[in-house]
């Protein structure tokens, strides 16, 4: 079975493990050659330092000594210099007893000059100090060769703590990435168990501050996964109870209509209940379709000059003979000037159906039914008001939700989809406009549609 190439294992350096423990050890690596560069330098330096410091003291003492002792005592002290790794150079009436030194060197002391300085003796690097004695042109010179293998003997003396450094830093990079890595691994395992479907899972709020913001991430992802899917289903549950109302109607009628059971008076009333069902599940799939083009943003609008008295004037026409004698008593409101506003008057239209829809399905008979339009500060203002059951406060706060007042009030009222505010809210929110709900002064419910003007703020 050949394998595919986004399931195979990554290697170790392509995770993020791998390059924190590579970028470690890397540090550690020219930390070492950093402390190495530095420490080398400065030990050299300092032997150095020492090495010429003693070379003045035992020249001090040599000048002493040798003024002061015998000659046997004399050539002790030199034997026991030239041990030390210390050349002894005397100088009688300006001539030097031994070659290989500078004559610059020779002629300072000859001159009664001390010298302390550097120099080539015998072809090798050397301090050299000179004093000169008490007498014509004389003096002493000692020279000592410049500390050299200093490097290695630090290097051999310390590669060991180096090494334990390098290795210590190496594994606290291991250690450092598995404590960076294991609240993302957290993260990736909680996806997974929510792209399989798990909305239970929860990451403990723990480590870093980084750490504790990915885990809050995921369980407000996780939170509002669960709610919003218990909403859909709930949903569901809703507009398949819509849908099944009218389709068993149309069924018994069917039914009713195929097996001889309706006689021919009959018929007609048969018909026109099966043509009202099919209109409501005409309507119903409509809506569905309606706000599954809203939510993806493609719902086309047609965006042009309207005048609001005259469309709202138009709908209650077409209410008014909708209501009925038996039906609410609608009132229209308009404004004595065109109220002109750029919109989709199509879809305003729809709007206020579904409002007029929602009021005629709950208002008793008799009942005031109001459509308003008038002039705002700053947008044109619609209104549907009635004097039916009217929302609680609590209503209040998800009379937009789909479906949430259908959960609330079946059984207990007349009910509709759940679909129709939602749509409305929907529509509006397209078209750059704002609905609300509210308390109507009729006792029952109030919505109201904010279009803001085109390009005029009026006086």
């Amino acid at each position: 079975m050949r394998e595919v190439a986004g399931d195979r294992e990554p290697g170790f350096f392509r995770t993020l493990t791998g390059r924190v423990a590579l970028v470690t050890a890397a540090t550690a690596v020219v930390a070492v050659i950093v402390t190495a560069l530095v420490a080398v330098p400065v030990a050299i330096r300092s032997v150095n330092t020492q090495i010429r410091a003693e070379l003045v003291e035992q020249s001090k003492i040599a000048v002493e000594l040798l003024t002061t002792e015998r000659q046997a005592a004399r050539e002790r002290i030199v034997m026991d210099l030239r041990g030390e790794d210390v050349e002894v150079y005397l100088v009688r009436r300006g001539v030097v007893d031994r070659s290989g030194l500078p004559p610059r060197v020779i002629q300072q002391v000859a001159a009664g000059s001390a010298v302390d300085t550097r120099a080539r003796v015998g072809g090798r690097p050397s301090f050299v100090v000179g004093r000169p004695l008490s007498g014509q042109r004389s003096g002493v010179i000692l020279t000592r060769p410049v500390a050299t293998g200093t490097a290695a003997r630090v290097l051999g003396s310390t590669w060991i703590a180096m090494l334990a450094g390098l290795l210590g830093g190496i594994l606290a990079g291991v250690l450092l990435a598995q404590f960076i890595v294991r609240p993302i691994r957290l993260a990736a395992g909680a996806a997974a168990r929510l792209s399989a479907g798990d909305r239970s899972v929860r990451i403990p709020r723990r480590g870093s501050a980084e750490a504790v913001e990915l885990a809050d991430a995921i369980n407000q992802l996780a939170t509002a996964l669960q709610v919003s899917e218990g909403r859909e289903r709930d949903f569901l549950l809703s507009v398949s109870h819509e849908l099944r109302t009218p389709l068993a109607t149309i069924k018994g009628y069917a039914e009713a209509l195929a097996d001889g059971v309706v006689a021919d008076e009959g018929a007609a009333k048969a018909g026109s209940t099966m043509l009202a069902e099919a209109e409501r599940l005409d309507r119903l799939i409509s809506d569905l379709l309606v706000l599954a083009r809203l939510e993806a943003a493609d719902l086309p609008l047609d965006v042009v000059a309207v005048d609001l008295a005259e469309l709202v004037g138009a709908a209650g026409e077409a209410w008014a003979a909708r209501c009925g004698a038996d039906g609410p008593v609608l009132r229209v409101q308009l404004p004595a000037a065109p109220l002109v506003v750029e919109t989709d008057p199509g879809r305003i239209r729809q709007v206020i159906d579904g409002l007029c829809e929602n009021a005629v399905r709950v208002v008793p008979a008799g009942a005031p039914l109001v459509l308003a339009v008038h002039a705002g500060p700053a947008a044109a203002v619609i209104e549907v008001r009635d004097g039916g059951p009217g929302f609680t406060d609590e209503d209040l706060e998800v009379v937009f939700q789909r479906g949430a007042l259908n959960r609330r009030y079946r059984g207990i009222r007349k009910v509709g989809s759940g679909l129709g505010l939602a749509l409305a809210a929907r529509l509006v929110d397209r078209l750059g406009g704002r609905i609300t709900a509210g308390h109507a002064p009729e006792g029952g419910a109030m919505f109201t549609v904010e279009l803001p003007y085109p390009t005029r703020t009026l006086p």
